[in-house]
């Protein structure tokens, strides 16, 4: 195994929280060499550090941090004089870094006779099987979005209802279950639900589509899930209900094969032959260079984990699956102008086959 290098905080580097599983909001050193693990930190976070199995915490002051603030180096100033100290003091003169690291410390580093190899590859490899710790941080965001989505439900039921009053009370049971929504969400209705991530806004009537697409982090994992179910207040129009029939013969016909070796793109090509066969575009049929804006205009799905969209990708270059692989399935159908279905469930690659995480019904009317 090559040696490792990296330098981020555990909240807005996957990498570095993989290694180092709690939550510190400012920048750690990761050194890993012959099989060992040390992690050079503030003296704040020392105690949380050393309860770690297996990895050994250092302090920024016994590669001298001290003597870089006496000699008047501003704290971001410092960071790439302390990652070579680190790394002298390891041992590592020639290491593997994640593609995130900061080139500044990058070019500190090899000025200073330390070679460095970005392999972005590698890292996604280290944390594409899920630990326990972070399954269980998965499922308990997912029961959140159960809940929350039976909320929704019960609001849309008793009509009258806008998009932020959805996205209120979304939020609302997400911080009361202990959860964040970094990343926003999706409670959108009506023409906006053809348009990707768009958020959704205004008051929401019968007879229209209404995508509610949520996605929260469990903090104390760092993991996110991600679920989607589209419903409609009242009698939905016929073109609607042939949308959201496509997507759930989509998942009918994909979710058996799921499997360790199965690639991405065996799975996105089962899933876009559904919307084939009825006549919609994908994005296997449509001209190079075109961009499309309507039928099932989007892969399949993508890894979830440590960051919300994640490596294996689900679409038309999507490689094998392994066990441990977290994967979401969200098929979906659009029209610009009239809106769009997508239902996205969550699974888990096991050694034979696969496990649902998701367990919510698909009913669209309400």
């Amino acid at each position: 195994m090559p040696d490792v290098v990296m330098f981020g905080d555990t909240v807005r580097s996957p990498e570095m929280r993989h290694e180092v599983p709690v939550q510190v909001p400012d920048p750690l050193i990761y050194v890993e060499r012959n099989g060992t693990r040390q992690v050079f930190a503030r003296s704040l976070e020392l105690p949380r550090l050393a309860q770690i199995d297996g990895l050994e915490a250092i302090s920024y002051e016994e590669i001298g941090m001290d003597e870089l603030v006496a000699a008047g180096q501003q704290w971001h100033e410092a960071d790439p004089e302390l990652v070579l100290r680190a790394c002298r003091r390891v041992g590592v003169s020639r290491a593997t870094v994640p593609r995130s690291f900061p080139v500044g410390i990058a070019d500190h580093l090899r000025a200073n006779g330390v070679e460095l190899e970005p392999d972005g590859e590698h890292f996604d490899r280290r944390r594409r099987s899920k630990t326990e710790a972070e399954l269980a941080g998965i499922s308990k965001a997912q029961r959140s979005c159960e809940r929350a989505m039976r909320r929704v439900r019960e609001l849309l039921g008793g009509g009258d209802v806008t998009c932020e009053e959805l996205q209120a009370e979304i939020l609302r049971i997400f911080t009361e279950d202990g959860l964040t929504a970094p990343d926003g969400l999706i409670a959108s209705h009506g023409p906006q639900t053809a348009i990707g991530h768009e958020p959704g806004s205004g008051t929401i009537v019968p007879g229209e589509p209404v995508v509610v697409d949520i996605y929260p982090l469990d903090p104390d994992s760092g993991c996110f899930t991600d679920m989607t179910r589209t419903f409609c207040i009242g009698e939905p129009p016929a073109e609607l209900v042939e949308y959201h029939r496509l997507c759930q013969e989509a998942l009918s016909r994909v979710v058996p094969v799921v499997r360790p070796g199965v690639t991405g793109k065996e799975l996105y090509e089962l899933a876009a032959k559904v919307f084939e066969d009825a006549g919609f575009p994908t994005q296997r049929t449509k001209e190079p260079g075109q961009v499309l804006d309507e039928g099932f205009f989007h892969s399949l799905g993508h890894g979830v984990g440590l960051e919300v969209h994640e490596l294996p990708l689900l679409g038309r270059n999507g490689k094998e699956l392994v066990a441990g692989d977290v994967v979401t399935l969200e098929p979906g159908c659009y029209r610009p102008g009239f809106g769009g279905c997508r239902l996205e469930d969550i699974v888990l690659v096991t050694e034979d086959g696969c496990e649902v995480l998701t367990d919510f019904p698909y009913d669209l009317e309400v």
